[in-house]
């Protein structure tokens, strides 16, 4: 198999699944789509660069079917999650390099994480928090938790702010924000260009501690 390209087994196409696999695929990698349901495998057979039915449960099956092959794995079973965890060590068997998997609830996650995967993801909670820092503040475009406190967030430049140089902000002064950049429709400006000015509908790009970047959002 190439490895000009990472390669990635998703295990599990429910709706999740899907998604994922459907995306990494449309950005170029190799994916294989893995179900023990016909009917989701069909779904993506011209979709990912191949689909199989199996269960992995049984780690000869996987074994034999290759998934050892790829660099990444992600397992994205639903509600059986003696199946999820069954899968996981299967996999840390196999020797897979990077495995992420879905968990159903925090006893789900609580028992992952004993496993030493790599991240697990609880889809629902995150989307959550995900929404209401949008919810909380109408200038919050988007925005990625890096941990320990710190965010990137993408804010809209208001009217009021049109026309101002970017020193009205007060970044790195005022408030204890380094500003990393802006984007102008699909443009992005680098804010160390000399007479660069806001226009309405900006979005800036901000690196911060979450509660400076609340208190800059608000100023707004």
């Amino acid at each position: 198999m190439s490895r000009e390209t990472r390669s990635f087994a998703v295990i599990g196409l429910g709706a999740f699944g899907s998604a994922v696999a459907t995306e990494l695929a449309r950005f170029g990698n190799q994916v294989i789509g893995v179900d023990s349901d016909e009917r989701r495998v069909s779904q993506l057979s011209d979709v990912l660069t191949s689909t199989m039915i199996l269960d992995t449960t049984d780690e000869a099956a996987l074994r034999e079917a290759g998934i050892d092959r790829y660099d990444v794995a992600l397992i994205a079973i639903g509600r059986d999650i003696q199946a999820s965890i069954l899968s996981t060590m299967n996999l840390k068997m196999l020797g897979i390099s990077t495995i992420w998997v879905k968990a159903s609830n925090k006893a789900h996650h609580r028992i992952l994480t004993k496993l030493g995967i790599d991240r697990v993801i609880l889809p629902e909670q995150e989307m959550g928090r995900h929404i209401a820092q949008m919810l909380n503040n109408p200038v919050v475009q988007d925005y990625v938790s890096l941990g320990n406190g710190f965010s990137v967030v993408n804010i809209l430049v208001p009217e009021r702010m049109d026309g101002k140089e970017l020193a009205a902000l007060g970044v790195g002064k005022k408030h204890d924000l380094r500003l990393l950049g802006l984007m102008r429709g699909t443009e992005f400006h680098a804010c160390d260009q000399a007479g660069l000015a806001l226009k309405k509908d900006d979005k800036l790009i901000l690196l911060g501690k979450r509660a400076d970047l609340r208190r800059f959002g608000d100023t707004l």
